[in-house]
């Protein structure tokens, strides 16, 4: 089965700028600290108008990668030390969209944290109609498994966002929200290869499981079901499994 053709998406001129700006800075052609030149003159530089660069250095600023200084000029950051959330769809696109080893693993780790406990808490907190919402995604999916990887993505996300929804915890959301845009693109990848299989229908029997355990209010086996699907997609997608 073939995977739907994707519509190709218009850049503006000042999403070109940012992103060009994002590649000489992860790249370390800009280096940490380093002064960049005068609006003017870096405009020029790069090919665009002085107005598109103030846009995306304070596109940047906002992600941590610049800093701007008032009547001093704008410097380069150490994104690791001062970095927000928002870079984390940067990097994925600094890679074009590749898996780069380390950060994919960064993020497995850290959801890993993260998840395990939300699950945990929704089992604890969670309310009767949140128990139904996670049902009718449990619905949605199956009803989507045979032919349609972009509403999997979509539906796996909504899951993830409902369970931490389900803690009670007021910033699980915010962060697995924050990622959105880096989650969707491993998880994208992962259902394009496998939707139809059985690797696809695995995913969702882990999400029965979940849904089970926060219906029973087991919030170790919520946790532990979790952090045993996770360790599945992982291995899926660094391609230790056939």
């Amino acid at each position: 089965m073939r995977s739907p053709i994707e519509p190709i998406k218009a850049q503006s001129l000042k999403e070109a700028c940012v992103n060009r700006l994002e590649e000489l800075i992860l790249s370390g052609e800009l280096q940490i600290g380093e002064q960049l030149p005068s609006e003017r003159d870096f405009a020029a530089r790069i090919g665009v108008s002085r107005p598109v660069l103030h846009e995306a250095l304070v596109d940047l600023d906002a992600k941590g990668l610049v800093k701007i200084v008032p009547r001093r000029g704008v410097f380069v950051n150490d994104y690791r030390r001062s970095g927000s959330m928002a870079i984390l769809s940067s990097l994925l696109t600094y890679h074009n969209g590749r898996l780069d080893p380390a950060f994919t693993q960064s993020l497995i780790d850290m959801r890993l944290v993260v998840e395990m406990e939300t699950a945990r808490l929704a089992a604890q907190n969670r309310k009767e109609a949140q128990l139904a919402e996670l049902h009718v995604l449990l619905e949605d999916e199956q009803k989507a498994a045979c032919c349609d990887p972009q509403s999997l993505t979509e539906l796996d996300f909504s899951f993830h966002l409902s369970v931490a929804i389900a803690s009670g915890n007021l910033v699980y959301p915010l962060i697995i929200n924050s990622f959105k845009g880096v989650y969707t693109s491993l998880t994208g990848e992962f259902f394009r290869k496998y939707y139809g299989t059985d690797v696809a229908e695995n995913v969702r029997q882990f999400h029965v499981r979940i849904v089970d355990a926060i219906e029973r209010k087991d919030a170790e086996n919520a946790a532990s079901v979790m952090r045993e699907m996770l360790r599945h997609g992982e291995s899926y997608l660094k391609g230790e499994r056939p």
